[in-house]
């Protein structure tokens, strides 16, 4: 079998490690970023022979940059991508501070982009590849308290659902993958959450909270099941550009559909009115 060239970001932890660990199992050769040198070893270790650990901050362009041009030298091409870095920026949309915000941009949406501009000029010249971006089911809706990172996988998914229609001819696949609420560290050790929620948000954002919380470490979704369907759709010769992963990230994607239908139906008189006669 020949080794296909996977690129992953974000592996210290999650989606990410279990993503390393389940790939490199298959006989593919696994390049995981991570951000901290003592975890270089850590992650090598899950699988020595497929698991190559390199520093990455998807926020840092040179080390996104040198990265991608290592890979390219010592495997000499890059056949997958998984954007899988990113965190969860908590709180109501007034308390999230100006520099919180933008950091939360810089890291779900343009450490993916540079991620992709890095590796499509290869991908072009090999005229094959697959870029996989974990959103989430909030790319699809939005929540009370989640309002900026909603924003930030929102624009993922455009991007995403763009990049889809300008490659699809040049044998590159795109796939946004939108998990739900799985037992990862994201609602926990990895998320931030603003320390002061305005009186006037306690009810929305300050609750969204609470529920968050409250259920880290005992939500539906299996990270392990959730690794080796990714896996699975890299392997597909026609696959989808939207995945929702886990059983409620499907019932909130369909709800959203069809909540959008009828809000757009309903107020059709007043929108579709507006063209000259």
């Amino acid at each position: 079998m020949n080794k296909k060239i996977y690129l992953i970001t974000g592996c210290s932890k999650g989606f990410g490690r279990e993503l390393a660990k389940y790939v490199s199992a298959q006989g593919d050769q696994v390049i995981a970023t991570v951000r901290k040198q003592d975890q270089i070893s850590e992650i090598n270790a899950l699988h020595e022979a497929n698991i190559d650990t390199i520093i990455m901050d998807v926020s840092n362009i040179d080390q996104v940059n040198q990265g991608v041009n290592y890979i390219l030298k010592e495997y000499g091409r890059v056949d997958v991508l998984i954007n899988n870095a990113g965190y969860g920026e908590i709180g109501a949309i007034e308390d999230v501070s100006e520099e919180r915000a933008q950091y939360q941009m810089d890291v779900n949406v343009h450490g993916p982009l540079r991620l992709m501009r890095a590796v499509l000029p290869a991908m072009r010249r090999q005229r094959s590849g697959y870029i996989v971006n974990i959103t989430s089911i909030a790319g699809l809706r939005g929540s009370a308290g989640l309002g900026i990172y909603n924003a930030s996988k929102f624009a993922l998914e455009g991007i995403g659902e763009a990049l889809a229609a300008e490659v699809a001819h040049l044998g590159i696949h795109v796939t946004n993958i939108e998990p739900g609420p799985f037992r990862t560290e994201w609602a926990g050790a990895s998320a931030t959450y603003t320390e002061n929620i305005h009186p006037d948000y306690e009810a929305s954002a300050g609750a969204f909270k609470t529920m968050l919380q409250e259920r880290d470490g005992s939500q539906p979704g299996d990270p392990v099941k959730g690794a080796a369907a990714i896996y699975e759709v890299t392997k597909m010769n026609k696959p989808p550009v939207h995945l929702p992963l886990g059983n409620m990230a499907f019932l909130m994607a369909l709800q959203k559909t069809q909540d959008l239908a009828t809000e757009i139906k309903a107020f059709e008189h007043v929108g579709r009115q507006t063209d000259y006669s």
